[in-house]
């Protein structure tokens, strides 16, 4: 157990310099906020609409695309690392989802799930 000691310190210190620095804050902070203060803050610059308006329902579809092909493109990663290990066979397997991949980035390209306007 005498292991464990210094983790146990360390959460302890790291806890309590926590607590005092919310402590410390609560006591040092203004109490009384100005309108300002929650005034939704966007590059300096004054909110003129409301933020809850409704989007087009392309930015959705693009923004859900990019994520697919991102996340899609993250299992490149292991199947790089592992190469030398699964062979032929491996990239036999990369290759044919790599083709997927461009055959669904086509078809959404081809019914206009790219085009903006």
């Amino acid at each position: 157990m005498s292991g464990y000691l210094p983790i146990v310190l360390f959460l302890l210190v790291a806890s309590t310099l926590g607590l005092i620095v919310m402590f410390a804050g609560a006591i040092i902070r203004p109490k009384k906020y100005e309108k300002v203060k929650f005034s939704v803050y966007e590059c300096g610059m004054p909110p003129l609409d409301e933020n809850r308006k409704r989007l087009n329902v392309r930015f959705y579809i693009i923004a859900m695309l990019f994520v697919i092909f991102d996340v899609e493109t993250v299992f490149l990663f292991p199947w790089a690392v592992a190469f030398d290990m699964i062979g032929l066979f491996g990239l036999i397997e990369m290759i044919l989802f790599l083709v997927i991949l461009v055959f669904g980035y086509f078809y959404a390209w081809q019914k206009g799930a790219l085009e903006w306007a």
